[in-house]
């Protein structure tokens, strides 16, 4: 099935993280805000981190992010996809990040999960000439990571805010 991204990228002049996920889930499609599946774990991640409540809402979403001066999108504006499995993954058009990185203060990329940092490094590190850094997935699909693991995977972020 041919998935076009449904969002726009948050960010604002402020973000100093910008963190890329491959390309939203059903479930966050339907709910119409990032991350969104009940058993995604990034926003309990970003609480912790954080010490803020998880969010609900879109709006919710994007001002806890821009309080955190974090900016959120994904690698993909559009692909071929089976469900919520990234290694389903056909035909790839990656987003353009020029906005975010023209408009932002951004000091580091992350990616989220191994396909996002596999279509990073394909289609996007050869136009932005910045590396990222790869983190593991929040998704319920990598259940061998509990939360306080990914908790502590993450805290790198924090490095880059201060």
């Amino acid at each position: 099935m041919r998935v076009e991204h449904p969002f726009s990228p948050i960010f604002d002049r402020h973000s100093a993280v910008l963190i890329l996920g491959s390309m939203p889930s059903p479930a966050t499609r339907e709910r119409g805000f990032p991350y969104a599946h009940p058993q995604n774990r990034f926003w309990p991640v970003m609480e912790a981190l954080f010490a803020q409540p998880v969010p609900s809402s879109m709006e919710q979403s994007r001002a806890f992010l821009l309080r955190n001066r974090l900016a959120l999108w994904d690698v993909l504006h559009s692909c071929e996809i089976e469900g919520a499995s990234d290694a389903s993954i056909q035909t790839p058009v990656p987003n353009d990040l020029s906005p975010i990185l023209q408009g932002g203060n951004i000091r580091a990329i992350f990616t989220t999960g191994g396909a996002a940092h596999r279509l990073y490094r394909r289609h996007l590190l050869p136009l932005t000439g910045l590396p990222d850094i790869a983190l593991p997935s929040t998704s319920p699909a990598n259940a061998k990571m509990r939360l306080p693991e990914l908790v502590e995977h993450y805290r790198l972020l924090l490095d880059y805010l201060t």
